[in-house]
C-alpha cells in the first residue's frame, strides 16, 4: 500500500477576486494538477470579470467553477502557501495563523486596463500569460 501524499493547499489572494487570483487560481489547477488543493479569495469579493473567463476559455481552460469568494471564512484555515497576486492585497493582507507561507507576486490589474474591447482584452492576455509563466516556474521548482 502506498501512502499518496497530501495536496499542497494553495490560496490566491487579491483584492476583487475578479481577475488575476482566478487566473492564479485556474493555471495552477492545470499545471499542478492533483499535487495542488487551490482556491482564491478576494479582500473586497466583486464579480469575476467576463474577460478573465475569455482568456481563460482562450486557453481551453475550464471556467464553469469560478465564483469570486470573500477571504474572511478562510483565515483560519490551514495552508501551504497564501499568494498575493497584487499590491494591494499584499499591503492589507489578513494574518493567516495556520499557513506556512505567504508571497507575494504582484502584477499588473487588467481590470484597470483602459481603451476599447480589444485593448483591454490585450491587457488581460498579457496578465494571464505573465501569471501562467510565473505558475509554471514555480510548479517546475517544486517537482
Amino acid at each position: 500500500m502506498t501512502d499518496t501524499p497530501r495536496p499542497i493547499r494553495v490560496l490566491f489572494l487579491c483584492t476583487g477576486n475578479t481577475a488575476r487570483s482566478q487566473m492564479a487560481q485556474t493555471l495552477l489547477k492545470h499545471h499542478g494538477g492533483a499535487r495542488y488543493d487551490v482556491t482564491s479569495a478576494g479582500l473586497e469579493p466583486g464579480m469575476v470579470n467576463p474577460l478573465t473567463v475569455q482568456v481563460l476559455q482562450e486557453q481551453g481552460l475550464p471556467t464553469a467553477h469560478l465564483q469570486a469568494k470573500g477571504v474572511k471564512p478562510l483565515i483560519a484555515e490551514h495552508f501551504t502557501y497564501v499568494i498575493t497576486v497584487c499590491d494591494r492585497a499584499e499591503a492589507n493582507c489578513p494574518i493567516f495563523p495556520n499557513a506556512t507561507y505567504r508571497l507575494a507576486w504582484a502584477f499588473d490589474d487588467p481590470a484597470a486596463a483602459t481603451g476599447n474591447d480589444a485593448e483591454r482584452l490585450q491587457v488581460f492576455r498579457r496578465v494571464r500569460d505573465e501569471i501562467d509563466a510565473r505558475i509554471q516556474a514555480w510548479v517546475a521548482a517544486r517537482a
